[in-house]
């Protein structure tokens, strides 16, 4: 599975961000998503297969956290597409301003 299979999934996508705040333990997970514990584990080694999260183990605790150096690559990729994007929000900005100022004249 890709990464961009792995973030495709909006679950997924909320374990990341929660990891993003702090490491956490599946039960606070589970918490937190409100989904059962199999289906968070089930996230989570989509995740950790992926290469985004890692597993510390703390007795019989094992927590998990984000691994940051699989995101920064794809935002290096994702970056010219965000400029992409940028350009043409300014672009827009550009003529509703126009067009404002058009209906104020009149």
């Amino acid at each position: 599975m890709t990464i961009y299979e792995v973030l495709a999934d909006p679950t997924r996508r909320r374990i990341l961000d929660l990891l993003r705040e702090q490491p956490r333990l599946v039960g606070e997970l589970v918490d937190r998503l409100e989904i059962s514990q199999p289906g968070v584990s089930k996230h989570l080694r989509v995740l950790r297969e992926a290469g985004l999260v890692n597993v510390r183990q703390e007795a019989q605790r094992h927590w998990y956290e984000l691994r940051v150096e699989p995101l920064v690559e794809l935002d290096s990729w994702l970056s010219p597409f965000r400029r992409l994007w940028e350009d043409r929000m300014d672009r827009l900005d550009e003529y509703l301003q126009e067009l404002q100022r058009g209906e104020q004249g009149e």
